[in-house]
């Protein structure tokens, strides 16, 4: 692998934080040198969690966690068997992109990926397979489920777009090496915390409208009750010494329910919504200990 290529997230995701990490850097009082514990409950596409792996050289531990089975199972298989993941990527990549414009041989060719990811019949390193294909060819790269774990998001109007990044899935490999891969409750992760030890929480966020509820990622919803758990999870953090860090919308809610901690406003692009006159910059909030 080429020492210089750093990992990046090899997912498309909504709310991924890419364009906040000059904010939340801001945030981090840890040095570059300093030997610490970070964990990463709720992971998504792992855009601060790539960064903390190229910045600080000195992790002790490297924990992520999240609900999304299909997600934290794509990045076990890329830890562990991205040489048997990519040559099917790179060989629908190029079925996909024959294609060309036909969009409805391109329909029938997305949907039977779709149909067939939501058999889950398939072995763990295709259903990966399955699972980025869908998140690189998908709507705006949306991920979705109904009430029975289908995902149910419709195609994209992408003509060729990228499916196999292989330089980066292999970056990405390599640094998921020293990396702790859990799945299920974010609370589960407080079992992993050590002497100095930095949280960075990413959860779904709480819609701003009812037509914004795009946190539909699990089949369980994460509602009020949910997010009040949260902030209980973080006064634990508190007792125990731990650096936390929050990202969530800003909302009325979140002010009141942190009121004791630090909270700013950064500025976010929204890229989804169903009008793109209603895509363009919002406000979200990050909080911290």
């Amino acid at each position: 692998m080429n020492s210089q290529h750093q990992a990046k997230p090899f997912l498309k995701w909504a709310g991924g934080k890419t364009q906040l990490l000059n904010d939340i850097e801001k945030k981090f009082t840890t040095q570059k040198n300093d030997q610490f514990t970070y964990i990463e409950p709720f992971i998504g596409s792992g855009a601060v969690l790539f960064w903390v792996l190229n910045n600080f050289p000195n992790l002790k531990h490297v924990v992520i966690n999240d609900m999304n089975e299909d997600l934290t199972c794509a990045y076990k298989i890329i830890k562990n068997s991205v040489k048997e993941l990519i040559p099917i990527l790179k060989e629908w990549e190029k079925e996909y992109h024959l294609i060309d414009d036909n969009l409805e041989h391109k329909k029938e060719y997305y949907y039977a990926k779709r149909t067939l990811f939501n058999t889950r019949n398939s072995n763990t390193v295709r259903q990966t397979a399955l699972f980025i294909f869908l998140n690189k060819t998908c709507f705006n790269g949306l991920y979705r489920v109904n009430k029975k774990n289908e995902y149910n998001v419709p195609i994209g109007s992408y003509k060729k777009p990228m499916i196999c990044d292989e330089k980066n899935l292999i970056a990405v490999s390599h640094a998921l090496k020293k990396v702790k891969i859990l799945s299920g409750d974010f609370e589960k992760t407080i079992n992993n915390i050590s002497e100095n030890t930095v949280f960075y929480l990413d959860p779904p966020y709480k819609p701003l409208s009812n037509t914004s509820n795009f946190n539909a990622y699990t089949k369980s919803n994460f509602n009020d009750n949910e997010q009040i758990r949260l902030k209980k999870f973080c006064e634990q953090l508190d007792s125990k010494n731990c650096k936390w860090i929050l990202s969530h919308s800003d909302l009325t809610f979140f002010d009141d329910l942190f009121r004791e901690y630090k909270i700013i406003r950064v500025k976010a692009k929204r890229s989804i919504n169903a009008n793109p006159n209603k895509r363009g910059v919002i406000t979200e909030l990050l909080i911290a200990n």
